[in-house]
C-alpha cells in the first residue's frame, strides 16, 4: 500500500512538474507589438509588407531582394524606426534617408542619389543615372 501511495505521489509530482509553462521569459521572449505605419498623408503606407508566421503573428517584412534589368541582385533593407533603408551591391552599402511617403509612394535621397520605391518596382537614380530594380521572390 505503502509503495502504491508513493509511486502516485511520484506520478502526481512528475505531471506537475512537467506541465508547459506558456509566459516563459517575458523580458527576452517579448516582441514589439505590430504598428501600422503611416505616410506622412496619415494614410496607410502600402510600400509596407508583412510576414505572417503559421500561427498567425504578423510582422513587418523590412528586407528585400530586388533584382536589376541587367540580371544583378541588390539587398535593401528598410528600418522604419529610423526613415532609412540601405543599398547593398557590390560590397559597397548606402543609406538614404526617407524624403517624402504618400501612402503608395515612398521617395529616400542622400547626397546625389535617390531611390523611389512604389509597389514591386525601387528606382535609383544616381546623378540622371536611372536604375530600375523590381522584387525578387528569394
Amino acid at each position: 500500500m505503502k509503495k502504491g501511495l508513493l509511486i502516485a505521489a511520484s506520478a502526481v509530482t512528475l505531471l506537475l512538474s512537467c506541465n508547459k509553462n506558456e509566459s516563459g521569459n517575458k523580458n527576452v521572449l517579448k516582441s514589439d507589438s505590430l504598428e501600422t505605419i503611416l505616410a506622412d498623408n496619415g494614410k496607410v503606407d502600402s510600400t509596407i509588407n508583412y510576414n505572417t508566421d503559421v500561427n498567425g503573428k504578423k510582422s513587418i517584412k523590412t528586407d528585400y531582394v530586388y533584382k536589376a534589368t541587367d540580371g544583378s541582385l541588390v539587398k535593401v533593407v528598410f528600418n522604419y524606426k529610423e526613415n532609412t533603408m540601405s543599398v547593398r551591391s557590390n560590397n559597397k552599402t548606402f543609406i538614404l534617408n526617407k524624403v517624402e511617403s504618400k501612402g503608395n509612394e515612398t521617395t529616400y535621397e542622400k547626397m546625389d542619389m535617390k531611390a523611389t520605391v512604389k509597389g514591386d518596382s525601387l528606382i535609383l537614380d544616381q546623378e540622371n543615372n536611372l536604375i530600375q530594380l523590381v522584387k525578387t521572390k528569394i
